[in-house]
């Protein structure tokens, strides 16, 4: 006779919940994550201390940078003039910080104006196609010519001033920005959460400020950092090539253009205005870098590695580490340290 099994009725089931040792880690904030990015700390504050420089010295030193002294032409680096002085005699010194804030004001003004309307252009073409398809013909039209000889010709169109270098300048790197913004709205516009919004009578306008804008905005402004970086480029060489500031105006490409003729008796013409260019779109370059990493979704990850800046900052004012997690429990197998009830 088979024997029967053991019944099971009224016995405990084992537990299934197991600790978990990893800890709970919280979503870092926006400054955290600007701290864990050591290129775009670094181009911050490289472009802060050069704005700082450009536009508190000359008032505090009362740096003149048209002073004329024909007799001190060509001076190498003293203490009554730091950078020397150039073919006229003006301090150098005075003129590359003059420069400085130049070249900071065109590029940031052409970074905003050119955003902006690239910004409209963009959202604006994806709700019609047929002004899609003349705004973006001509944003073709005008990126196939190279932006610097496009940005001489208008210059030399408009004439020489401030304002007419912005303008060339905005309407040079504007089509680029137009197509960004529409390619990132048109993959805004196919997402579910927009259908249900046109599905509820939600009107073009409402869609263009509620989910277009916001989710466009984090590639506009990494685009308009780099945009910032070449206006101060394209700048400076049509300055030297005589279509960009008028001289006697303080700008880099000027101060370029003076010092060609004089590389060999003063060489500090072109190293110091050389280094302080290179420095300042190195530095724009490593902040549209770091913002880049900052909005990516596939850069998230590199965030949690904290940089010198995140390390310096936990130094000075140490708050919650991540190092002391809490155990949570979860759903899964039994472990050996756990009791059966």
């Amino acid at each position: 006779m088979a024997e029967t099994p053991p019944s099971t009725r009224g016995t405990a089931v084992p537990s299934t919940t197991v600790l978990s040792m990893r800890p709970q880690t919280e979503r870092p904030s926006a400054w955290r994550r600007m701290l864990g990015s050591t290129g775009l700390m670094t181009g911050l504050i490289v472009i802060l201390v050069i704005f700082l420089i450009s536009y508190l010295l000359p008032p505090l030193l009362h740096l003149d940078p048209y002073a004329v002294e024909p007799v001190d032409r060509l001076q190498p680096p003293s203490a009554e003039h730091v950078f020397g002085t150039d073919n006229f005699g003006r301090d150098l010194f005075a003129r590359i910080i003059s420069g400085a804030s130049t070249s900071l004001l065109v590029g940031f003004v052409v970074a905003l104006i050119s955003g902006v309307l690239g910004a409209i252009i963009g959202i604006a073409a994806v709700f019609n196609r047929v002004l899609d398809a003349i705004l973006m013909r001509i944003c073709d039209g005008l990126m196939a010519i190279p932006a610097i000889l496009l940005a001489v010709a208008l210059a030399a169109a408009l004439g020489p001033s401030v304002t007419n270098l912005v303008i060339a300048l905005s309407i040079v790197y504007t089509p680029g920005l137009a197509r960004l913004v529409r390619a990132r709205a048109l993959a805004v516009m196919s997402e579910t959460f927009v259908t249900a919004s046109t599905m509820q009578g939600a009107g073009a306008l409402h869609i263009m400020w509620r989910h277009l804008l916001p989710n466009t905005l984090s590639v506009l402004v990494v685009q308009s950092t780099f945009t910032f970086a070449e206006s101060v480029i394209t700048e400076a060489a049509m300055s030297f090539l005589g279509a960009g500031v008028p001289a006697p105006h303080a700008s880099w490409g000027n101060i370029l253009y003076d010092g060609k003729g004089v590389i060999m008796q003063a060489p500090q013409m072109i190293i110091i205005t050389s280094a302080f260019l290179v420095v300042t779109v190195l530095a724009l370059n490593l902040a549209g870098d770091g913002l880049r990493d900052l909005v990516d979704q596939r850069s998230r990850d590199l965030v949690g590695k904290p940089g010198v800046f995140a390390r310096l900052a936990a130094l000075v004012s140490p708050g919650r580490r991540a190092g002391a997690p809490a155990a949570r429990r979860r759903p899964g197998r039994t472990t050996d340290s756990e009791e059966t009830p």
